[in-house]
């Protein structure tokens, strides 16, 4: 009996010990392992913001060890303030002077740090055919954000609907018409609305994204297009300030300003988005 219960305590002690060497290598081998990258949270518009970074996502970013997440928005105020407030980890849906009229107003401290591509703003109609065509004191749909509202009516001016008081810039507003040769009446709305508008309107400038999105093809459905050469109004990545250097927005800037990217961009939206750079 003493026998048997000397030959169970051996045989217990060697299982505790192999059980023991077992946790040891299992330990051993996790503190070996490459954990895997922190994930990078960026807010995007659907299109073509979103589908760009899912480019990346899909077929980029593991070779450059980048985890991302994109999260979509349908408005142009909450990806910045859920980047100010820590909830994103970049975002990307607005042009540089946007992004300093947001943060002029809101007080935010966000960072633009590389532009990706342009949409080019565009006059829509399912009145009229051309410019010419519309009337007198018709109503046309115009955004209403400050930047994006100046942007409009220089595309106005510039295509002889309108006259703009000198020096004016991005910061005109309906104030600034100095000439109105056909009594334009303009009805500013949020941008997400302005494609939806078009059933009410005489004419909308609709931003190049939402116009994506309503199924529109600014190349061929604009009565006007804004030029591209000198335009300042180019969308890219941004950040909260004091993370430009963080090595997840690095990797992912140069994964956006890439010739992958760009071949992307010229071959999916055949000149409704053109790349940056």
């Amino acid at each position: 009996m003493r026998k048997f219960i000397g030959i169970a305590s051996t045989i217990t002690a060697l299982a505790l010990a192999l059980t023991a060497c077992g946790s040891t290598e299992t330990t051993t081998a996790g503190v070996g392992t490459t954990p895997a990258a922190e994930v990078l949270k960026v807010g995007a518009s659907p299109v073509p913001h979103a589908q760009i970074l899912k480019f990346v996502k899909d077929k980029l970013a593991a070779k450059e060890g980048l985890n991302l997440e994109v999260v979509e928005f349908t408005d142009y105020v909450q990806p910045n303030v859920q980047l100010n407030d820590g909830q994103l980890g970049a975002n990307y849906f607005q042009h540089k002077p946007y992004l300093e009229d947001f943060n002029a107003s809101k007080g935010t401290k966000l960072s633009f740090v590389q532009p990706v591509h342009l949409e080019p703003l565009g006059l829509y109609s399912k009145k009229v055919t051309d410019v010419a065509g519309l009337a007198s004191n018709a109503t046309v749909a115009v955004p209403n954000d400050a930047t994006n509202l100046g942007r409009a009516l220089k595309l106005l001016a510039d295509n002889g609907l309108v006259t703009l008081k000198d020096g004016t810039g991005t910061a005109a507003t309906e104030r600034d018409v100095t000439g109105n040769p056909k009594n334009l009446k303009f009805q500013p709305l949020e941008a997400a609305q302005l494609p939806r508008s078009l059933e009410d309107v005489d004419a909308a400038v609709i931003n190049g994204n939402y116009a994506l999105e309503a199924g529109l093809k600014p190349a061929e459905n604009a009565l006007v297009l804004e030029k591209a050469e000198g335009n300042p109004y180019a969308n890219g990545l941004v950040v909260a300030a004091g993370s430009e250097q963080d090595p997840r927005v690095v990797k992912l800037a140069k994964l956006l300003a890439g010739p992958e990217v760009k071949q992307f961009i010229e071959q999916t939206y055949k000149g409704a988005v053109i790349p940056a750079s």
